[in-house]
């Protein structure tokens, strides 16, 4: 009697956990109904709210293994969380499910918490537990992407090219390196700091990220540019940029597409007629549709 007892108690306090989750997850609306959450999940061991991830399994979870979509939010390294991006991407994130692709949402340290690489070195930690945990939340550790936006696409970009370079730095002690990347999808991204329109600025997002501005530090601005890590063993890119985006500029996106194709990656690049920096306009059935046919290609 008492070890059932003991059991009806210790389900009832999970339940009550997941709703709680479920509850302060302000997105989760925007999914298919039967969407499975395991929500704030700590990657890291620790009590820091910003080494928290969600992820969100298909309906019908119980299927088998699924690949999956790792999503890094955008906030100049400095603001915005796991679920920023999400709010104006429901028609893609929603997409992603239904065609049985998991997603995990990561959050990182902002760079008023610490200065690069800590937010490399988080993403690295959060793609480490999701791979080293595969079994029990079923995803197919040998099909992972990323997808992030602005400051996520720089750090998306940044994590998928360096992965194949044994970049000790980008990584926190005892973390496990063993996965790798099938794909990137990167929504306005930095992708050579020295090059933004703030670089001298030391007040600017790149430079409070360095510590230093990009044109004072360069060898510390391409040590955390994308660009620097590119080589042709490298996973495909999509990448979206706006043509009228005045926060990056979109020659960011051309920059890294021209490297990429100059290194024999395979990559498109979509600059989106009269677009912003962020917004619904990059959430069209077209995109949307282009995400998809993109990712279950590359994660097939």
């Amino acid at each position: 009697m008492k070890i059932n007892f003991l059991c009806i108690t210790l389900l009832a306090v999970v339940q009550a956990f997941l709703a709680t989750a479920q509850q302060e997850n302000r997105v989760l609306k925007l999914f298919p109904q039967g969407t499975v959450l395991h929500g704030n999940i700590s990657y890291n061991g620790d009590t820091l709210k910003k080494h928290l991830l969600d992820i969100y399994l298909p309906p019908n979870s119980q299927k088998g293994k699924f690949p999956l979509v790792v999503l890094i939010h955008g906030g100049g390294w400095l603001v915005n969380d796991k679920y920023a991006d999400i709010g104006y991407m429901g028609n893609t994130v929603s997409a992603l499910l239904n065609n049985g692709i998991a997603i995990a949402s990561i959050d990182h340290r902002w760079a008023t918490q610490a200065q690069f690489p800590a937010q490399i070195q988080d993403c690295n930690r959060a793609v480490s537990f999701l791979y080293d945990n595969a079994d029990t939340y079923g995803l197919d550790k040998t099909r992972m992407a990323l997808m992030g936006f602005s400051s996520g696409g720089h750090l998306a970009s940044l994590q998928g090219l360096s992965n194949n370079n044994k970049a000790e730095s980008f990584f926190m002690p005892n973390t496990s390196k063993k996965f790798s990347f099938k794909a990137v999808v990167d929504y306005y991204g930095p992708s050579e700091l020295t090059s933004l329109a703030s670089s001298e600025d030391p007040k600017a997002p790149e430079g409070i990220l360095l510590g230093a501005s990009p044109i004072a530090r360069p060898d510390l601005a391409a040590i955390a540019s994308p660009v620097t890590y590119i080589d042709k063993n490298d996973p495909p890119f999509l990448i979206f940029h706006g043509e009228k985006d005045n926060i990056v500029t979109n020659r960011q996106s051309k920059l890294l597409s021209g490297w990429l194709t100059a290194k024999g990656v395979k990559n498109e690049l979509i600059i989106v007629k009269d677009a912003p920096h962020f917004g619904k306009m990059y959430d069209t059935e077209e995109f949307k549709n282009k995400v998809i046919g993109f990712l279950k290609a590359e994660l097939k």
